[in-house]
């Protein structure tokens, strides 16, 4: 009897060993989304850039339509803020269009939102966190003076069953931006939870995905105290 038992233990830590691989490979195999389909929006974000001036040392957004959606200028009066989100972005839609949306404008402040459509398209939190370093080493780069701050994936109700793997995605970007006194990580993940852990709901739109004025008043309360200190440095 002890051989068959023996067998079948074999047999079935293979196949935990061959599903856990399994879900890696597919993960890492996703394949980027087209970037072209934002030639459109990021032309017109050109055509407005040559035809305005825009403010030197600016606090730069950029991200997916947490970005977009937020109301930064008038969150953050005086403040010489620039937004370039577009919605429904990936970090590799960032890469392609990084020449558009962030060289021109000589940043001062980076504050990025992505990774959130990563994670729900099924790529992994090696890929997720590999696409941040991308985007970090090419801005300090470029502009050695300047400061990235990250927003942190948020938790939504309707991407609730992946925020076990957002929440680790954070972390570890988070781990990454304490080894670098030009990296500032700003939770405001927290914020957007209710006393039970599980999102609050009021925060949002009716999609249960992108927030309402309620949220991003939380947002704006919890990164501003960071922005004015960058702005003043």
């Amino acid at each position: 009897m002890k051989a068959p038992i023996f067998l079948f233990t074999r047999l079935f830590v293979a196949f935990l060993i061959f599903g856990f691989l399994s879900e890696s490979i597919i993960a890492q195999s996703v394949e980027d989304p087209d970037p072209l389909r934002f030639e459109e929006e990021i032309n017109r974000f050109e055509e407005f850039d040559s035809k305005n001036s825009f403010p030197e040392d600016a606090i730069l957004f950029v991200g997916s339509s947490s970005i977009r959606l937020w109301k930064t200028a008038e969150a953050f009066p005086g403040m010489p803020v620039i937004n370039r989100g577009f919605g429904g972005s990936h970090f590799s839609d960032l890469h392609y269009y990084y020449d558009e949306l962030v060289l021109p404008h000589d940043p001062s402040v980076v504050v990025l939102y992505e990774g959130d459509n990563d994670v729900a398209s099924g790529k992994s939190n090696d890929r997720v966190f590999e696409d941040y370093i991308e985007f970090a080493d090419r801005l300090t780069s470029d502009f050695p003076d300047a400061r990235l701050v990250f927003v942190p994936i948020k938790p939504s109700s309707s991407r609730w069953e992946l925020w076990p793997q957002m929440k680790e995605a954070n972390q570890r970007i988070n781990e990454h931006m304490s080894e670098n006194d030009q990296f500032y990580y700003v939770d405001l993940a927290t914020p957007l939870l209710g006393s039970d852990g599980t999102p609050d709901d009021s925060l949002f739109l009716d999609d249960q995905l992108h927030l309402s004025e309620d949220g991003y008043a939380k947002w704006n309360a919890a990164i501003r105290p960071t922005l004015e200190k960058l702005m003043s440095e």
